[in-house]
């Protein structure tokens, strides 16, 4: 099983509206995004750090990419790294 493809329910997961999917990044994208392993983005998914979403056809985990620019400013960091 991939990351994208766990599908545990215990996480808050809400499905990501269809008509914006442009603005959501898979666990792996997310995380180069971040600079962290795939194993930190859950984990801090699982902590509330994060919210994760549904992709509405297959089920992924999807982030918000504004989302994930908050995180990083709360963290100090300006820049995301580049994908």
């Amino acid at each position: 099983m991939t990351d994208e493809e766990d599908t545990d329910t215990s996480t808050a997961l809400r499905d990501a509206p269809v008509s914006r999917l442009s603005d959501y990044l898979t666990v792996k994208e997310a995380a180069e995004y971040l600079g962290v392993s795939r194993s930190t983005l859950r984990r801090w998914d699982y902590r509330g750090k994060l919210t994760a979403y549904r992709h509405p056809i297959n089920g992924y985990r999807l982030y918000r990419i504004g989302d994930l620019r908050k995180l990083l400013s709360r963290i100090g960091r300006k820049e995301a790294k580049e994908l």
